[in-house]
């Protein structure tokens, strides 16, 4: 019966193409679509293959940048916006509620954070920067007053 049937769609796929007034056209049609589907094919693997290619550059320049490069001395300015930019980058610290001031690698914090993990953790996140070399926290909690500048 599997035989049968395999006949019969070998059977109707040689009229279809070979009929004498679509066939020429059916064929040409099939052809394209063969051709087109090809070409699309060809597209996106070499999409895929850049992609993966960016990645694996990626990733290598991930693993020989894990440590940022020593650099000269940095001006107070570009210390201050430095640890701001580390300390700020995720999206739960509140921007406004802080602000940074630097001198000397000295670097201050005053303001207002809502836990005291938080307040840890900016600290700890400053100290790490590179041309840091103290930190001051005059971080409070909401509703608590500031400890004064020593």
């Amino acid at each position: 019966m599997r035989k049968l049937v395999s006949y019969v769609a070998l059977g109707w796929l040689a009229a279809w193409f070979a009929d004498p007034q679509q066939g020429r056209r059916r064929r040409a049609m099939s052809r394209d679509r063969g051709l087109a589907s090809l070409r699309r094919l060809g597209r996106r693997s070499r999409r895929a293959g850049r992609g993966a290619a960016a990645h694996a550059y990626g990733l290598k320049q991930h693993a020989l940048h894990l440590h940022e490069q020593p650099k000269g001395p940095v001006d107070d300015v570009t210390l201050a916006r430095k640890v701001e930019t580390e300390i700020f980058r995720p999206a739960d610290v509140p921007k406004g509620k802080i602000n940074v001031n630097a001198e000397n690698g000295k670097v201050v914090l005053r303001g207002e954070a809502d836990t005291p993990e938080l307040i840890d953790e900016l600290v700890r996140k400053a100290r790490r920067i590179q041309g840091v070399r103290e930190v001051e926290s005059l971080l409070h909690l909401p509703g608590a007053s500031a400890r004064p500048h020593a």
